[in-house]
């Protein structure tokens, strides 16, 4: 065999199995692919459940203390207006049309207690 045969037969060689070679890892990249996406995406939401727990809520706490002190300011101004209002109504002496003053007073009262002590139950607060 010549030399130059053995060049052009090792040229041939080194050609075909490089080319057999990309053709065997295409393959089996594919393939690895396909059997891997299922553990990918379970890993990749096993990850997001995992830090929900190191949510902070601190912000969340804050937000719910603000909505019971509003709550509490709300059902002390409704309960002083209905109160004010019934009084002006039985000092002129007009005591039915006092009736609603009153049960606006009631209102408010139960918005200043029971609004507030469940607006303070949501977030594990003490009254």
């Amino acid at each position: 065999m010549s030399l130059r045969s053995y060049a052009a037969l090792s040229r041939y060689i080194a050609c075909l199995s490089e080319r057999l070679a990309r053709r065997h890892f295409k393959s089996n990249l594919l393939h690895s692919v396909r059997i891997a996406w299922p553990s990918l995406v379970i890993f990749t939401f096993a990850t997001a459940a995992h830090a929900q727990g190191t949510m902070d809520f601190s912000g969340a706490t804050t937000l719910m203390q603000t909505f019971k002190t509003f709550a509490m300011y709300a059902g002390a101004v409704i309960c002083l207006g209905g109160l004010i209002f019934a009084g002006i109504r039985m000092m002129s002496g007009r005591f039915q049309d006092a009736i609603p003053g009153l049960f606006g007073a009631l209102f408010g009262a139960g918005v200043l207690g029971w609004g507030a002590g469940w607006i303070g139950s949501l977030t594990g607060q003490q009254m």
